[in-house]
């Protein structure tokens, strides 16, 4: 097969998509409030009930806000993993679905953010399948396209934004996964031999497909 014949789709999809199916979702399971909250630093930006953050900005609209500042702090804060889900679902996905994909509008401010880990492990799921059946709609003509005055590199191809897409989920989806092991191994009488065995099953996993 030559590169004429080759499928840059599927490939741009797969990038994302094994990941997504073979580690992450493995490694979110089970994923409580405690660990979703938790910071193992004073200061963090997270996801708040509202009223409750001292952050520059209190972005939300439902009953949780989330933590920001223009311009970001230096150095910038340490960020929970309410936090890092909440830039991933709406900053990195939805508000991208929305502007190439025909989806529903999304921003920092109008987004009502989980109070749950659960709630947002939930929209992070929709939102990963909303920007692959976006993905998977583009033909190689429209992956060649420049993506327009809606990203700050309007000449760009959009392929050049999905491969950025992708790399922003995994590096960003990759520190929660972190942040779930740093919470098992500082609080022990957390742990249950599930939680245990997906630590371990996780570790196995990265250490044979390196």
């Amino acid at each position: 097969m030559d590169a004429t014949d080759f499928d840059w789709n599927r490939s741009l999809r797969e990038q994302l998509e094994w990941h997504w199916n073979h580690h992450l979702l493995r490694r979110f399971d089970g994923l409580t409030d405690d660990e979703y909250f938790w910071s193992p630093v004073p200061d963090a930006w997270s996801v708040r009930p509202r009223g409750h953050s001292t952050a520059p900005v209190q972005a939300g609209t439902g009953n949780f806000t989330i933590d920001y500042g223009f311009p970001e702090p230096v150095p910038a804060p340490f960020t929970t993993i309410a936090w890092r889900l909440g830039h991933v679902i709406v900053g990195v996905l939805a508000a991208r679905t929305a502007s190439h994909f025909g989806g529903p509008p999304a921003s920092y401010e109008s987004w009502e953010y989980a109070g749950t880990a659960a709630g947002a492990l939930g929209q992070l799921e929709t939102e990963v399948e909303a920007w692959l059946a976006g993905v998977r709609g583009l033909s190689e003509e429209q992956l060649r396209a420049p993506v327009g005055e809606k990203e700050p590199y309007p000449e760009a191809p959009m392929a050049d934004l999905v491969l950025h897409i992708h790399r922003e989920l995994i590096h960003h989806l990759s520190e929660v996964c972190l942040l779930r092991d740093l919470y098992l191994h500082t609080h022990p009488t957390t742990k249950t031999a599930e939680t245990t065995e997906t630590a371990n099953d996780s570790n196995n996993t990265e250490g044979t497909n390196r």
